[in-house]
């Protein structure tokens, strides 16, 4: 049934609208050191980031299981990119595949990630649509969870924006 219901789901889209200025959101999105602040859902944290932001530079992150995740915790999940479009302020596009740590083979997980930004009247909103084009045989349930995963981290970034 799950994978059923993935089928439907080769892209995932979001938009959200953050009461913070355009350059402040693109710095989140871009900036090695508040990526670390805000990537990844609750109980996870960032303890590798790199951004080499030009087009072909890489994102590299890595996501790490907290205590409070139980059994999981410190399993990694590192995201590896090259950036494909960058239009500074405005749109952000990376192919990337990401992976759990140990299990590289059978659990990646191939997507595009494309991130516009439009400010108006003090606040920046956010589109982000990431298709999804390959997915390794141990990945099924992990590519079903990306939709959470992304909320929950655009959740954070909106805890980070509105603390600034």
């Amino acid at each position: 049934m799950i994978l059923q219901l993935f089928k439907k789901t080769k892209e995932l889209d979001f938009e959200r609208t953050y009461r913070a200025p355009l350059a402040t959101v693109w710095q989140a999105w871009t900036d090695p050191d508040m990526l670390r602040q805000w990537w990844g859902p609750e109980k996870t944290f960032i303890p590798e980031c790199r951004v080499d932001l030009r087009v072909g530079g890489e994102l590299y992150l890595v996501m790490e299981a907290g205590e409070a995740m139980g059994k999981y915790a410190g399993t990694r999940w590192p995201m590896a990119g090259t950036f494909t479009r960058i239009e500074p302020t405005d749109r952000l596009t990376y192919d990337a595949r990401s992976w759990t740590e140990g299990e590289e083979e059978g659990s990646t997980i191939h997507h595009t990630n494309d991130v516009t930004f439009t400010e108006s009247d003090g606040t920046t909103k956010v589109t982000l649509r990431i298709a999804i084009t390959h997915i390794g045989a141990k990945a099924k349930m992990a590519a079903f969870g990306m939709k959470f995963g992304y909320k929950a981290q655009l959740d954070k970034l909106d805890k980070l924006l509105t603390s600034r």
